[in-house]
């Protein structure tokens, strides 16, 4: 899990320790992996306008910040086929965009301006919201459900 946060933070960290390499390793090996807000940033492939380091495991292009500042945080409920009938109650924190996703990413959910807001690609997951902040526990069910490699 690679939570939430300040992406620009999380990479300047995980370059200097030497976490990327041993993260892209252990993902190719099959390990799952999921990024939520910041996290989906520091995974996705592609930023724009992002300088600092990336894990680019997922073929993702990612826009940092698309919905406006904290002050425009806001909630949706999310259709998510994945996870059943039952709409998900997401929680948008100064949420990023997943802008382009590649030909072997699956788009869960988008919002109803077609914006997508998660998706994955075989045992990676990356969410432009907070699960963890809801008591709703299905997509945490459905990361499990990706087992380790």
């Amino acid at each position: 899990m690679i939570p939430g946060g300040e992406s620009t933070t999380i990479g300047k960290l995980a370059a200097h320790y030497g976490i990327i390499e041993k993260l892209r390793e252990r993902s190719a090996a099959g390990m799952p992996v999921w990024g939520t807000c910041g996290g989906a940033i520091f995974i996705a492939r592609d930023v724009p306008l992002h300088p600092h380091p990336l894990a680019e495991l997922m073929d993702l292009t990612v826009e940092r910040n698309a919905f406006g500042r904290q002050v425009d945080s806001f909630e949706a409920d999310l259709d998510v086929p994945a996870l059943g009938a039952r709409p998900f109650h997401a929680i948008f924190i100064r949420a990023p965009r997943i802008a382009r996703v590649g030909p072997d990413v699956e788009v869960l959910a988008t919002l109803d301006d077609g914006s997508i807001v998660a998706a994955k690609q075989g045992r990676l997951l990356a969410t432009a919201f907070h699960p963890e902040l809801t008591g709703d526990p299905r997509f945490h069910e459905l990361f499990l459900g990706f087992g380790a490699g």
